[in-house]
């Protein structure tokens, strides 16, 4: 079986800031941006656009 290795892209997702859900998944260079992504995004259990915050997928 082949090994990966890790690079500097890695998979994040983005939750919420007004339920605490994580609704949205995306990748990023950490070479690049080094601080924490943040979109306006659409929340489905809100309904409505809300801040949504770069957290880790566990």
């Amino acid at each position: 079986m082949a090994s990966k290795k890790k690079g500097p892209v890695e998979k994040i997702a983005l939750q919420c800031t007004e339920c605490k859900r994580r609704n949205y998944t995306t990748s990023k260079n950490r070479r690049n941006i080094q601080e924490k992504l943040e979109f306006m995004k659409y929340c489905k259990f809100d309904q409505k656009h809300t801040l949504h915050r770069e957290t880790k997928i566990k």
